[in-house]
């Protein structure tokens, strides 16, 4: 794959924004259908163009106004904000307290920062594929209960471009949540909690909830591998006291000296599950010890969401399609049936594709002898590796638009009705 350069990203994100960034789809999703007039128009963009120049409340008349201004700004990135009471690029002409947030898709943000005292691999912006399995466990879980538990049906989910995952719920109904609804639902959500200070940040109730089991589940099909394994929790005493915090003390001695047994991870942690279980047998009275061996797993491998992002509605998150200038990938829709292929080092850069661009591009001026700009501008992204990513988006907006088009003849057969 083409390296990366962030020095020629100006050049770069010309020519993407020219010739492969998807607007037709883009456009179809963010007007959902026009079935709500000024939808699209009273919605707010914020770029980040070169040197960290910040512009908010931008907002554009239809797909032409937002190409010409992408190009003609050059972000460097792409925020999508909230649909607002007026259009945002107008804000200030607006009364003081009458422009207002309306409504946004739930979004949930996953960065893998946040798992710096479980992973063992890398810390800060740093990633690779021993620690990327918190995300697919991430993905797994969260989704499994946005659609199951909750009922919601059109759930996008994008990688960051870096270290992380973004979730967009378009569902009509959901984007029209308050802010302290979409809090509900992110608690629901959230099992982790307590800052650096807190050793222990996860306590089960005596009466196990259904969506902690379910998330169990998932997590038991990765634990050996991703835990014992890839990270090996247990590997010396250094790591293993980090787990001996989280036990209760009377059993801490004798599991410290059944670690030193030991050779590897996985005979410490049947060490521990047993004594755990002898533990539980011998003071059935103690609720805290119930679920030992799962609070530890959950710890280790449950999702950390940054609830600021659901709950807000007028919070910003990274476009789809956007680039991430220290990486140059591409924050591309990751495809549901194959969240456990999905890899992150494998995800199309901005050099990459504008490379594959190129070659395409003088092949066939050698073959017709011209620049055939205008008869393949609007299908670029189809002729380089960007087009697979490009389709999970249209598979998106399909299901978006059948179950739209569903809602209209429910409602004018209701209206027969009467």
């Amino acid at each position: 794959m083409e390296a990366f350069d962030p020095a020629e990203l100006p050049e770069l994100l010309k020519l993407y924004y020219r010739r492969l960034f998807p607007y037709g789809q883009y456009y179809r999703w963010l007007n959902y259908g026009g079935v709500v007039k000024n939808y699209f128009q009273h919605r707010e963009f914020s770029f980040t163009l070169k040197d960290d120049i910040y512009i908010r409340y931008q907002s554009f008349n239809n797909q032409s106004d937002l190409e010409k201004e992408m190009q003609k700004m050059n972000p460097y990135k792409i925020d999508i904000g909230a649909v607002y009471s007026h259009r945002p690029n107008q804000h200030n002409t607006v009364k003081l307290g009458a422009f207002q947030a309306q409504e946004k898709e739930l979004v949930f943000d996953i960065d893998m920062t946040d798992y710096d005292d479980v992973r063992r691999c890398c810390s800060s912006a740093d990633i690779c594929s021993k620690c990327w399995t918190l995300m697919t466990m991430a993905i797994h879980i969260i989704d499994r209960a946005l659609k199951e538990d909750f009922g919601f049906k059109h759930r996008l989910w994008v990688y960051s471009g870096r270290r992380g995952v973004h979730c967009w719920v378009c569902d009509e109904s959901v984007r029209k949540l308050s802010s302290a609804v979409r809090s509900g639902i992110v608690e629901y959500l959230s099992l982790v909690k307590g800052g650096q200070d807190v050793k222990k940040k996860v306590h089960l109730s005596e009466k196990i909830h259904p969506f902690v089991r379910k998330s169990i589940n998932i997590i038991k099909k990765y634990f050996e591998q991703y835990a014992l394994v890839d990270q090996d929790i247990l590997e010396n005493k250094q790591s293993w006291d980090k787990i001996l915090a989280l036990v209760p003390e009377t059993v801490r001695d004798e599991l410290q000296q059944g670690f030193q047994r030991q050779s590897n991870s996985p005979q410490r942690w049947e060490t521990l599950k047993n004594t755990i279980n002898k533990y539980q047998k011998n003071n059935k009275n103690d609720k805290c010890g119930l679920w030992l061996e799962w609070e530890i797993m959950l710890q280790y491998c449950f999702p950390r969401l940054d609830i600021n992002v659901s709950k807000g509605i007028n919070h910003l998150l990274k476009s789809p399609f956007s680039v991430h200038p220290k990486t140059g990938r591409i924050s591309v829709p990751i495809d549901l049936q194959k969240v456990d292929q999905f890899d992150p080092f494998t995800v199309p850069t901005i050099s990459s594709i504008c490379h594959e661009l190129d070659v395409i591009s003088s092949k066939e001026e050698k073959e017709n002898g011209t620049e055939s700009d205008t008869k393949h501008r609007t299908r670029d992204y189809k002729r380089t590796s960007l087009a697979p990513f490009v389709k999970v988006f249209e598979q998106f907006l399909e299901n978006l638009d059948k179950s739209r088009k569903g809602e209209l003849l429910k409602k004018s057969d209701l209206q027969k009705d009467f």
